[in-house]
């Protein structure tokens, strides 16, 4: 606290001396002055920081590693966890389902065969690997239903045979007190190794089958320990026997990926203190469990790892290892300490800076909003900061140039929608005082959707450019102009401009757009681009608002595109 005073202490005293109060002044730039202010008081607060960090640091870093590396098991095994209770549900219905269970009691009985197999068919279409295998324990048929193969095909596939090995899971799984059994084996139809979920099909006590399905071993490998794969971490499942069946440190391994892998944990983890860490972890495991555990981290000293924890996978007799270099492990909640310091030091900095931001960047900017609140208001007062030097001078300059370019239409470079409203308004007003003419032309592009849906946007993009021009270019009189309504729509403002005249300019502007031979193959009136116009004239008055010229306009264009296109159409207005 002393030290924090004396910091604030020497602000001030820095703040009320008048050199100091000339540099924040003078014709510097903004950003170069903000700089070195802030360098000072940060060099100040980085010493004050560096040192309670490094005390702070050394006294929590145990405790950090700890609990990190029980947090990096429970998120491994609950990862697997999840992809593994979302196929017992399915597998469980199957095993659970009427129509199943009839057809396996009666397997020759053609209707219920056909009810089973729309059945398995409807639960397979959410499994993961899309397919499913049965065997029935009356006959020892094996059956496999896929998303490839319809009804005709559902027929056996083998003979479950007890002496053959590749059928040793059928024989286990009817021998099981369990509903279902996990295990890690060869797919040998399709040569792949999965994590497979043997699920038993039970009436009355009796085993009638197993319905079978399995995870791609590669995927749920690289998934689950794809973040373990460095010298840094290693993760690892075990079953209750101490087999290993993952390995992060081996998934480059195609061996290990697609071929049998039988090795003892003890084996490939000679270190005692891991072994027999492992040991009393499988003596406590009691077949399958739905219980979530909370794993303890254990320091070893195997390889470059320090820690190891061992948590249980939930819906299985499995367990996932993990070991861990200390350097990897940290947790920003033991360095709350360090925070409150941060905090208080940047508060400090907040309240010494203060009144130099204010100086130096918030009172300019003041002045430049009251500025443009006045010129919104229609005053006719200069942008503050125009004859400036730095940053806000810039700033200035750009918003003047924003409020010319206001008016003008970004794609197409002619006067905007906003330009032509704000400017009818004022036309109309001054052609009321003495019950002048004016002329209102609605143009659009014929059939422009077809044009973007033959030629792609980009193109229409160009279209809409070289019709602006052509059609800004046709009209030359000082107070007429073009102006882009939206879309593909186009407005044309001719004051004290009659009917004649307004036609005139009409065919002008259907013409220069023909002259363009833009192709249109969707246009079904010419080959090339065309456009669709609607005239209507009035004496304008006092009454009368804009809108209602617009309005008459676009009756006139409608009557254009409902008569064919490529024309032009008067009303009067």
């Amino acid at each position: 606290m002393v030290i924090f005073q004396g910091v604030i202490s020497l602000m001030k005293i820095r703040l009320n001396n008048n050199k100091f109060m000339r540099f924040l002044t003078d014709n510097r730039r903004i950003s170069a002055r903000f700089r070195i202010i802030n360098i000072m008081l940060f060099t100040i607060a980085f010493c004050i920081m560096s040192t309670v960090m490094l005390v702070e640091f050394n006294g929590v870093i145990s405790k950090i590693s700890c609990e990190y590396t029980e947090r990096y098991a429970e998120s491994a095994s609950e990862a697997l966890s999840a992809h593994i209770i979302k196929e017992i549900g399915f597998m469980s219905k199957a095993a659970h389902s009427s129509a199943v269970i009839e057809w396996l009691m009666d397997e020759n009985d053609e209707s219920k065969k056909a009810r089973a197999y729309e059945e398995m068919s409807g639960i397979v279409g959410e499994l993961y690997s899309y397919n499913m295998y049965i065997g029935v324990n009356n006959s020892l048929n094996e059956y496999r239903v896929d998303m490839e193969h319809d009804y005709d095909n559902f027929i056996p596939i083998a003979f479950l045979d007890k002496g053959n090995e590749e059928d040793l899971w059928y024989f286990e799984s009817i021998a099981s007190d369990n509903e279902y059994i996990i295990s890690v084996d060869i797919d040998h139809i399709l040569q792949r190794k999965r994590v497979w979920l043997d699920y038993n099909v039970i009436k009355d006590g009796e085993p009638l089958g197993v319905v079978c399905t399995g995870l791609d071993f590669t995927h749920v490998a690289t998934e689950l320990f794809s973040y373990y794969a460095s010298n840094s971490m290693r993760g690892v499942i075990i079953d209750s026997k101490g087999f290993i069946h993952m390995d992060s440190y081996m998934l480059q391994n195609q061996d290990f990926l697609h071929n049998p892998y039988e090795k003892h944990s003890e084996d490939v983890f000679p270190d005692a203190n891991i072994y027999t860490a492992i040991r009393n972890h499988i003596a406590g495991i009691d077949g399958y469990t739905d219980k979530m555990e909370k794993p303890n981290a254990i320091r070893i000293t195997f390889g470059p790892y320090s820690y190891m924890t061992i948590s249980t996978i939930r819906y299985t007799d499995w367990s996932v290892v993990v070991f861990y270099d200390s350097t990897t492990l940290f947790d920003i909640t033991y360095f709350m300490p360090i925070v409150v310091v941060v905090l208080c030091l940047l508060v400090a900095f907040a309240l010494v800076t203060s009144a130099a931001n204010y100086r130096l960047i918030f009172q300019p900017l003041s002045k430049l909003d009251q500025s443009l609140l006045q010129i919104h208001e229609r005053r006719d007062e200069p942008i503050y900061g125009i004859e400036r030097n730095d940053e806000l001078g810039h700033l200035a300059k750009t918003i003047q140039d924003l409020f010319m370019k206001a008016n003008v239409d970004a794609l197409t470079g002619i006067y905007n929608r906003r330009f032509m409203e704000n400017n009818l308004i004022h036309i109309m007003e001054f052609l009321s005082r003495s019950s002048g003419l004016l002329s209102v032309l609605m143009l659009d592009i014929d059939q422009f959707k077809k044009y973007n849906d033959t030629y792609g946007h980009d193109r229409g993009d160009a279209c809409l450019k070289e019709v602006a021009q052509a059609l800004s270019a046709s009209v030359t009189r000082s107070n007429d102009f073009v102006a882009r309504y939206g879309g593909e729509e186009f407005v044309a403002i001719l004051p004290n401009t009659n009917e004649a005249g307004a036609r005139v300019v009409a065919e002008k502007l259907m013409e220069n757009v023909r002259k363009l031979k833009i192709p249109h193959a969707g246009n079904t009136v010419a080959p090339n681009v065309t456009i669709s116009v609607g005239v209507t004239t009035g004496k304008v008055s006092y009454m009368q608002n804009w809108e209602a010229y617009i309005k008459r306009a676009d009756e006139a264009l409608y009557i254009s595109k409902k008569n064919g296109r490529n024309r032009c159409t008067f009303l009067v207005y």
